[in-house]
């Protein structure tokens, strides 16, 4: 069974820093693009940064130099470090992965809550 489970998330003040990380599991030949996105209440799900497994990354232009996406391809895990965060970056953030088993395929995490409080 394939898993993407995501960790970090929690509440942090206006201004702090988080880091989730997102970590792959199961019969898994290999990952190809790795990406962020997250919810807020009431919205769209949209992208926050993605990343080939080269190490190509594009971020959501509103969200340049405050995050940084990276992957540990030895270990399957890819990180978001958030810094200056601001009150509108509460939301939900997902894990999503392009996966091999048996062919490619689209996986999802099930989401870790980030907060920040002004």
């Amino acid at each position: 069974q394939v898993q993407l489970v995501e960790s970090g998330g929690g509440l942090v003040q206006a201004g702090g820093s988080l880091r989730l990380s997102c970590a792959a599991s199961g019969r898994i030949l290999r990952i190809g693009t790795m990406a962020w996105y997250r919810q807020a209440p009431g919205e769209q799900r949209e992208l926050v940064a993605s990343i080939t497994n080269a190490g190509s990354t594009h971020y959501a232009d509103s969200l340049k130099g405050r995050f940084t996406i990276s992957r540990d391809n030895a270990r399957n895990t890819l990180y978001l470090q958030m810094n200056s965060l601001k009150p509108e970056d509460t939301a939900i953030y997902y894990c999503n992965a392009d996966l091999l088993l048996l062919t490619w395929s689209t996986y999802w995490g099930q989401g870790t809550q980030v907060t920040v409080s002004s």
